[in-house]
C-alpha cells in the first residue's frame, strides 16, 4: 500500500547504552545488522518504508558522527534529506527540525516519524496501519500508532484510549502513561484500553509546528529560525549558532502529552509484529540461535555452552565458553567484555554512566 504523498522521518540518534559494549557512540545499534540478516537496523527500516514513501520524501535525522555511515548504508537516500544535528538535543528537537524542513519544502505536508532501531514482521499490515494514521493526520489530528500489547511490559510507556482498542479504528488518546509497575501493566493489558507507546507519530507538519509554538516556544523559536535558513548559504552558520540553545526534551513531554489532555491526539492500534531492540534480553529472544540451551546472537561456531540455559551470548572473533551459568548475558567485543544477570539487562546503561564519570570515553 503506497502513501505516495507521505514524508517519512527516521530519527537515528543515541548510542544504545543498554546494548553496550556492542553499541557505542561512534557505531550505535542502528548501524549494526541486528535483524537476522546482513541488513542493519537502519537499512531494514528504510526497506519497509520505501513502499510507502518515495526516496525523495524519506529523511534521516542523525548526529555529525554518524552522517557519513548513514549515507553509506542508504545510497538511495538524497544527501539533502540527511539532516545533521551538531549535538544531541533529544527527540523533540530532532523531530521538529525535520517537520520544519518538510514544511519549508512542502507546506502542509503529512509527516510520519519512525525510529531506526525497531523490527517489524508484517510490513504489509504496517503499511495499512500507517495509511489509517495518515487519514487522521489529514483531518488535523496528532496521530500515534500504538502497539497492541502482547504481555504486561514494564519497560514501555502506554497510551490510554477512549475505548477498547480495535484494529484499524482511529480513537482518541486520553493520556500517556509512563512505564508502570507489573501489577499496573497487567491491569492495562487486561482492560484492552491501553496500547504500548512506540513513539510512532503521524501529523501534518503545519499542525505539529503550531502546537510546538504554543506549548514550547523555547524549542519552536530556534527551530523556526534554523528552518528559515535551511537550503541557503546561511544554513550551517545559523544551525551552529542556534542548535545548542534548544532545550533537551522528548516530544511526548513537549507536545503529545499536553495535546492529548485537550483531545488533539488520536491513535490507530498496530498489530504487525513490532519489536524494540532495546536490550540484550530482547535481542536474545528475537534473534538468538540455540546452542545447548544458550541463545547465541552471532557466529554460533564461536560459542561452546554447557549447562547454560537461558544465557544470551554475543561473541566476537574469540571463542566464548560458558559452563554451569544460567540466566546471564555475556557480550564479547574487541576491547570490552560484559557479564550480567539477564534480569538486569535494562540496567546496563548504568555501566556507561560509570565509565563516563570515570573519564573512560575510549570504551563508550
Amino acid at each position: 500500500m503506497a502513501v505516495t504523498d507521505l514524508h517519512v522521518v527516521v530519527p537515528a540518534g543515541g548510542s544504545g547504552t543498554r546494548l553496550w559494549p556492542l553499541s557505542r557512540a561512534g557505531h550505535p545499534k542502528f548501524l549494526h545488522p541486528l535483524t537476522g540478516t546482513d541488513r542493519s537496523l537502519l537499512q531494514a527500516t528504510f526497506d519497509r518504508l520505501a513502499p510507502i514513501a518515495a526516496p525523495e520524501r524519506l529523511y534521516v535525522v542523525t548526529g555529525t558522527a554518524h552522517a557519513a555511515a548513514v549515507s553509506r548504508q542508504l545510497p538511495a537516500l538524497p544527501e539533502r534529506n540527511i539532516l545533521v544535528e551538531p549535538l544531541a538535543r533529544d527527540s523533540c528537537a530532532a523531530i521538529a527540525l525535520a517537520a520544519a524542513v518538510i514544511e519549508r519544502r512542502s507546506p502542509g505536508g503529512v509527516m510520519a516519524s519512525f525510529a531506526a532501531d525497531h523490527l517489524i514482521a508484517d510490513t504489509e499490515e504496517f503499511a495499512h496501519t500507517v495509511g489509517r494514521a495518515v487519514d487522521g493526520a489529514r483531518d488535523g489530528l496528532l496521530m500515534t500508532i500504538g502497539i497492541t500489547p502482547t504481555r504486561p511490559e514494564t519497560g514501555y510507556g502506554y497510551l490510554r484510549c477512549s475505548e477498547q482498542a480495535r484494529r484499524s479504528v482511529i480513537q482518541r488518546v486520553l493520556e500517556f502513561k509512563e512505564k508502570p509497575a507489573l501489577d499496573v501493566a497487567t491491569r492495562y493489558v487486561e482492560s484492552g484500553s491501553y496500547l504500548w507507546n512506540a513513539s510512532m507519530f503521524v501529523w501534518r507538519t503545519d499542525v505539529f509546528l503550531d502546537q510546538l509554538r504554543a506549548r514550547r516556544p523555547d524549542v519552536a523559536a530556534p527551530i523556526d529560525a534554523i528552518a528559515a535558513a535551511w537550503d541557503t548559504d546561511a544554513q550551517d552558520a545559523v544551525l551552529g549558532e542556534l542548535w545548542p540553545t534548544i532545550p533537551k526534551v522528548a516530544v511526548e513531554y513537549a507536545v503529545m502529552e499536553p495535546a492529548a489532555e485537550e483531545g488533539l491526539v488520536a491513535t490507530v492500534p498496530g498489530d504487525f509484529g513490532w519489536s524494540d531492540i532495546g536490550d540484550f534480553d530482547t535481542l536474545g529472544d528475537l534473534l538468538g540461535e540455540d546452542v545447548d540451551g544458550a541463545s547465541v546472537v552471532g557466529d554460533t561456531a564461536r560459542v561452546v555452552a554447557v549447562d547454560s540455559a537461558r544465557t544470551v551470548i554475543v561473541p566476537s572473533d574469540r571463542l566464548v565458553a560458558t559452563l554451569g551459568v544460567e540466566d546471564v548475558i555475556v557480550v564479547d567485543t574487541e576491547d570490552a567484555v560484559l557479564v550480567c544477570r539477564r534480569d538486569r539487562a535494562q540496567d546496563i546503561k548504568r555501566l556507561t554512566e560509570l565509565l563516563r564519570a570515570r573519564g573512560d570515553s575510549d570504551f563508550l
